[in-house]
C-alpha cells in the first residue's frame, strides 16, 4: 500500500506565486550509523576502527568524568517521525522534494560534520573516507534533486588535498563542506599553548595548495564550523546557552581569517560559503573591515605616529588648560610625551596591517563580499533581509543571502513548513519577489556554478539555471548598486 503523503497547500500557494524553482542551500541527512560503522571497518583496519567507536563512546559520556560543555540532547525530529526517516532515506527525501516546496536539495552531513573534528589523525581521515563513500553510493540514483556533500577534513593540506581527489575527483560529488576552525596544541613559533588555527592569517599551514585543488576541481569551500566547546560557550549544564550564536562564530572566524590572510584576492575565481549562521554577523564584518580600512589603511595609519606629536603645542596647552593635581603632573607627562617623540621608531612602524589580504581598496572589499561570498540562512531568520537592504549596507552593497532550510535538526520541528517560514519575509514587506528569487534560487545557482557550470547538469533545475546564468545580471562583478559601483 502506498505511503499516503498529504497535500502541502500552504506551499502549493506560495509556489503558484513564483516563477523560478528552489534550491536549499543548506538541508541536511542523517546518517544511517549502522552501515556507516559497517563502511569505516572496510576502510580501515581493525584497530582504527576500534579507536573510532572509543570515540564516539567518549564524545557521548568521557569515560574520565573531565569537563565536558553541554552538548545537544533531543536534537533531532523524533516526534515527527516521517521527517526523521525522511532524511536518512535518501528516497523518501527525493520523494518528499515537491511536499516541501523544494526542487534541488544541498544535503549537508549530520554525524559528518563532527568528525571533522577528531584529533586521531587515522580515525579521522579512515571515518571520513567511509562517509563519503556512503554519500555517493547512497544518493546516486538520486542526484537530479539531491546533492549529498563531501566532508573534507583540514587539519593540514595534505589530508584535505587527498579527500578532495577523491570525493570529488573519484566519487564524482560535487559540493564540500569543510571546518574552517582547527584547535592546535601548539602555536607556528612553536609555543605549548592551545589556540585556534583558521586556515589563513597566521595559520600553523601554507593552504594556498588546498584553495588552488578547489579552483581545479570546481568546488566552493563551505564552511559549517561548530563554535560551541570554546571560547565564553562552555557551559557544562545548558546546551542552549552553548549554541546561541556559535555557528556565525565560527564562520566569521574563518571568513576574516581568509580575508586578513589574502586568499579571496589569491584566487578571485573561487567562492566560498559560509553556513547555518545567517548574514548579519557577515554584515557586520563587511562594515567594520570597510571601517578599519579607512583608518588603518598604509596611508591613513601614519597619523597615529607618535613621531607627529607636537611637543611644543601640548607644552602650551597644558599651561594653559591643565588644572589641579592634572597641572602638577604636566611636567611628567611632557617628559614621557617627548622620551616616545625621539625614541626610535617602533619595528612594526608603518606595518601595514592589510599588506597581507592583498586589499588596497574599500572596492576590493565590497567585491569580496558582493561576489565571492554567500551565507547561508535559515528560513526563520527575519535578518535575512538585512543582505538586501543596499540603503544600510556600506556602498550600497547586497550581500550573497542563501535560503537554508537545515532540515533534519531541532530547529525545524516540521520541514512542510520551511518554505513558508522563508516566504514569510515577502508577506511581511521585508524582501520583494525578485529578492525572493535571488535568496531562494539565484544566489545559490551562481555560487555552484561559478566554479563548475555543469554543477546541475541533468538535474530537475538545469534548464531554470540556464536561463539564469544566460542572462547576465547588471554589475556582475559585485552586488553593488550603479551609484557606488567602482568596477565599471
Amino acid at each position: 500500500m502506498p505511503f499516503p503523503f498529504a497535500r502541502n497547500e500552504p506551499v502549493e500557494q506560495i509556489r503558484a506565486q513564483l516563477d523560478h524553482p528552489v534550491i536549499d542551500a543548506d538541508g541536511h541527512l542523517i546518517e544511517y550509523m549502522p552501515l556507516v560503522d559497517e563502511m569505516v571497518r572496510e576502510v580501515a583496519d581493525d584497530a582504527v576502527a576500534d579507536r573510532y567507536r572509543q570515540f564516539m563512546r567518549r564524545a557521548l559520556a568521557p569515560e574520565d568524568g573531565g569537563f565536558m560543555p553541554a552538548r545537544v540532547f533531543w536534537g533531532l525530529p523524533e516526534e515527527q517521525t516521517l521527517d526523521r526517516m525522511t532524511v536518512t532515506l535518501p528516497a523518501l527525501t527525493h520523494r518528499r522534494a515537491e511536499e516541501l516546496g523544494l526542487d534541488f536539495l544541498l544535503l549537508y552531513p549530520s554525524f559528518g560534520l563532527t568528525v571533522l573534528t577528531i584529533p586521531d589523525a587515522d580515525v579521522r581521515r579512515a571515518v571520513v573516507r567511509a562517509l563519503n563513500t556512503y554519500y555517493a553510493e547512497q544518493y546516486r540514483d538520486y542526484r537530479d534533486r539531491l546533492a549529498p556533500v563531501a566532508i573534507i577534513p583540514t587539519f593540514t593540506p595534505e589530508e584535505a588535498i587527498a579527500e578532495l581527489d577523491h570525493a570529488v575527483g573519484t566519487l564524482g560529488l560535487r559540493a564540500i563542506v569543510m571546518n574552517g576552525v582547527i584547535p592546535r596544541a601548539e602555536r607556528p613559533d612553536g609555543t605549548k599553548v592551545p589556540w585556534l588555527d583558521t586556515l589563513g592569517h597566521g595559520s600553523a599551514y601554507d593552504y594556498d595548495p588546498v584553495w588552488a585543488r578547489c579552483v581545479e576541481l570546481g568546488v566552493a569551500p563551505a564552511f559549517h564550523g561548530i563554535g560551541y566547546g570554546w571560547g565564553s560557550r562552555v557551559s557544562a549544564t545548558n546546551y542552549v546557552h552553548n549554541h546561541v550564536g556559535n555557528f556565525a562564530a565560527a564562520q566569521e572566524a574563518v571568513c576574516r581569517s581568509l580575508v586578513m590572510g589574502g586568499v579571496p584576492r589569491r584566487f578571485p575565481e573561487l567562492r566560498f560559503a559560509f553556513l547555518e549562521g545567517g548574514v548579519a554577523w557577515g554584515a557586520q564584518l563587511y562594515a567594520d573591515l570597510l571601517g578599519h580600512f579607512e583608518k588603518r589603511n598604509r596611508d591613513a595609519v601614519g597619523q597615529f605616529d607618535p613621531h607627529r606629536f607636537d611637543l611644543e603645542l601640548s607644552s602650551r596647552l597644558l599651561d594653559e588648560f591643565a588644572t589641579g593635581r592634572m597641572r602638577g603632573l604636566a611636567d611628567r607627562y611632557q617628559r614621557t610625551a617627548e622620551r616616545l617623540k625621539h625614541a626610535p621608531a617602533h619595528e612594526t612602524l608603518g606595518t601595514d596591517d592589510f599588506a597581507e589580504s592583498g586589499i588596497d581598496t574599500p572596492d576590493q572589499i565590497a567585491d569580496i563580499f558582493t561576489r565571492q561570498f554567500s551565507f547561508g540562512c535559515e528560513a526563520d531568520d527575519p535578518l535575512n533581509a538585512l543582505a538586501f537592504n543596499r540603503a544600510l549596507l556600506p556602498l550600497g552593497a547586497r550581500l550573497n543571502a542563501m535560503f537554508a532550510s537545515d532540515i533534519g535538526h531541532w530547529d525545524v520541528p516540521d520541514m512542510r513548513g520551511v518554505l513558508a517560514e522563508a516566504w514569510e519575509l515577502v508577506d511581511d514587506g521585508l524582501l520583494d519577489q525578485d529578492e525572493f528569487r535571488e535568496f531562494t534560487f539565484a544566489n545559490a545557482a551562481r555560487m555552484l556554478t561559478a566554479g563548475n557550470p555543469d554543477f546541475f547538469r541533468g538535474t530537475a533545475v538545469e534548464v531554470d539555471v540556464e536561463k539564469l546564468l544566460a542572462s547576465a545580471r547588471p554589475h556582475a562583478r559585485g552586488n553593488l548598486t550603479p551609484a557606488f559601483s567602482r568596477f565599471g
